[in-house]
């Protein structure tokens, strides 16, 4: 979430720190249910499953496998307790999906979607993504319609809401909006580049320069 309380910068440029990385992020919501027809499935077909109790190695190999292109690394610096009781808060549905082809066992997790429902009313779309050899084949798509789905079934929704950034996938923004979302808010984010930090690969998201001096 883009906090109330940032400073609002003005007009001209600002250097990054070295071992830095900085992004435009966008605040995006819709207050009422969009009007979408049913959801072409993928083929195979998708499955969601909970990941409540998962194993926190392997929940953060998923979270770096589909997140590294585009440097999501807020759950690789959690520390195991407070990770821990995200995705074992009722409050979080936190899935992974996979693809499962008819008589036979789901794929390994292929993709991850996280809606949170800590605020009552509202539910923020903390995460979704599929892992890179599946971006553009539909699976987002179905991902957002799934957690749209669920989020506007929940009783007393009023707000449902998400943010990207210019680090995320270039079609990342029109996708949310092609979704119903709308743009309400912007700032620019500087973080510690998680690839100096040692939380990514150094050769992850080769698209972003890493510059250590």
């Amino acid at each position: 979430m883009i906090p109330s309380h940032a400073a609002t910068l003005a007009p001209g440029y600002h250097l990054v720190p070295a071992g830095h990385v900085a992004s435009v992020v966008t605040r995006l919501e819709m207050c009422e249910r969009p009007a979408t027809g049913a959801p072409t499935s993928p083929s195979p077909a998708p499955v969601l499953r909970r990941l409540r109790g998962a194993s926190l190695p392997e929940y953060r190999r998923l979270f770096a496998e589909v997140g590294a292109p585009w440097l999501w690394f807020s759950r690789l610096a959690m520390d195991d307790d407070t990770l821990r009781a995200i995705l074992d808060d009722e409050a979080v549905h936190a899935l992974a999906v996979a693809t499962q082809q008819a008589n036979e066992p789901p794929s390994p997790a292929l993709g991850l979607l996280e809606l949170d429902f800590r605020v009552p009313g509202q539910c923020e779309l903390a995460f979704l993504g599929v892992t890179p050899n599946l971006v553009g084949r539909g699976l987002g798509q179905w991902l957002m319609s799934q957690a749209l789905q669920m989020a506007w079934s929940m009783p007393g929704m009023t707000r449902v809401h998400v943010h990207t950034c210019t680090l995320d996938h270039p079609s990342a923004l029109r996708f949310y909006l092609r979704a119903g979302f709308t743009a309400v808010g912007r700032a620019i984010e500087v973080a510690p580049d998680p690839r100096v930090l040692g939380l990514l690969p150094v050769d992850a998201a080769p698209d972003v320069p890493l510059i250590t001096v």
